[in-house]
């Protein structure tokens, strides 16, 4: 299984308040260590790896967790707890 957190950064280049909060859990519980790679969605760049995810998922909020276990469909997360209660803690 891999996880990927996008998270995203806003136009005037400071990061997402949500996406700080989420990481501090993260940090806090150890979960950190979970996460396979961290992505950035720049509001700034449409290229940027971030947000071409968000598209081809079709998710518009950040952060969001991608987890894909071994042929099958990647399963989409925007609410960390939901992460957290399926996942992590799983």
């Amino acid at each position: 299984m891999t996880i990927t957190m996008v998270k995203k950064v806003l136009a005037d280049g400071s990061p997402c308040r949500k996406c700080a909060d989420v990481m501090a859990k993260l940090e806090q519980s150890g979960h950190i260590e979970r996460i396979d790679k961290i992505v950035i969605a720049d509001e700034t760049d449409p290229n940027s790896e971030g947000m071409k995810l968000a598209r081809e998922y079709n998710v518009d909020r950040a952060p969001f967790f991608i987890v894909q276990e071994d042929n099958r469909a990647a399963k989409i997360y925007t609410v960390y707890y939901k992460l957290v209660l399926e996942v992590l803690d799983a």
